[in-house]
């Protein structure tokens, strides 16, 4: 990674070997700080300039999100309180310094039922032409493990076959998002739908090498284009569209393929608590489910319960609008 260049740069890599010696990672602070670093050498900042009113024109003029912002914002605040200990500065110019106001962003969420309608919709755009065939059903599968089994849209597409085990009714799933590999359960219903697929690929291809699950063209596996193409045409044809909204500081997402994780999520702990059993109890077990790295991360979709409650909140938002 780059080095630092501007007349901090002592400073910050003492204080990067200072925080490694603590055990923490230098690869997102030394980030910030490398920010920082640029910035202080376009302003042509001296020691003199570090005053609180400095700071408050970097937050306005850095240009990044806000969420952004806020890390650099936190990751400054930490090295000039190190500064202060050092005996640098009497006290930290950035202890008065408020971070920009955060946007949240809320994503689709599809019902049970609406998940239906989608699969529903997307069975029936297989066409029956021996060229398209193959694909289109592929394609299907593919949204089909992402609505069912809760993947992210790169895992289906990148399983192998040797990956899928029909006898323990099993996918394994490697090199994740975290690089954590997972063995998940699949549901019956969706076994049948990748035994079906399987069984017209070797109808079509006696000599069938692609060696993935999702077969694309000339031995690669299914493009991750022409899921999200073939996905957006049936959202609109099922009239699931909604288009992102803004209301104050709450983005509400459009659909998306991603959108089928976090509804598989968020109805599984919905049906759980329909049960009368705790979700909280639920997460360790999501979390390895779905390759999350901590299961704080499941805790997340706890803030939305279902689809109605999405509905809700953009309702609620709106009217908060509509009286200001």
């Amino acid at each position: 990674m780059k080095s630092f260049e501007s007349f901090l740069a002592p400073n910050m890599e003492a204080f990067l070997t200072y925080r490694q010696s603590l055990g923490y990672p230098p690869q997102g602070l030394k980030s910030a700080l490398l920010a920082f670093d640029i910035y202080l050498i376009q302003q042509g900042a001296s020691w003199d300039s570090l005053q609180p009113y400095f700071f408050l024109e970097l937050r306005e003029k850095i240009n990044k999100k806000p969420r952004s912002v806020n890390i650099i914002l936190s990751a400054l605040r930490s090295f000039f309180h190190y500064l202060v200990r050092q005996g640098l500065f009497a006290e930290n110019p950035l202890q008065d310094v408020p971070p920009p106001q955060q946007t949240y962003f809320v994503p689709f969420v599809f019902s049970p039922e609406q998940t239906e309608k989608l699969l529903r919709a997307a069975c029936t755009r297989i066409r029956r032409s021996q060229k398209r065939f193959l694909i289109d059903f592929a394609i299907y599968l593919a949204m089909v493990l992402l609505a069912r089994c809760g993947m992210r849209i790169n895992e289906p597409l990148r399983a192998l076959r040797t990956h899928y085990r029909a006898d323990e009714g099993t996918i394994y799933i490697a090199r994740t998002k975290f690089k954590k590999d997972r063995l998940i359960p699949i549901p019956k219903p969706v076994l049948i739908e990748i035994e079906n697929y399987l069984a017209v690929r070797r109808s079509f291809f006696h000599n069938d090498r692609n060696p993935y699950l999702l077969a694309g063209k000339k031995d690669k596996p299914l493009n991750e284009g022409q899921v999200r193409w073939a996905f957006h045409k049936v959202v609109k044809q099922s009239d699931l569209y909604r288009p992102k909204q803004v209301l104050a500081n709450m983005t509400f997402g459009s659909p998306t393929p991603h959108c089928l994780r976090h509804s598989f999520a968020i109805n599984t702990l919905k049906r759980i608590k329909d049960k009368g059993r705790s979700p909280q109890h639920t997460l360790p077990v999501l979390a390895a489910y779905m390759g999350h790295r901590k299961y704080q991360y499941t805790g997340a979709y706890l803030k939305v319960r279902d689809a109605k409650h999405l509905a809700g909140l953009i309702d609620f938002a709106q009217s908060q609008l509509d009286v200001i």
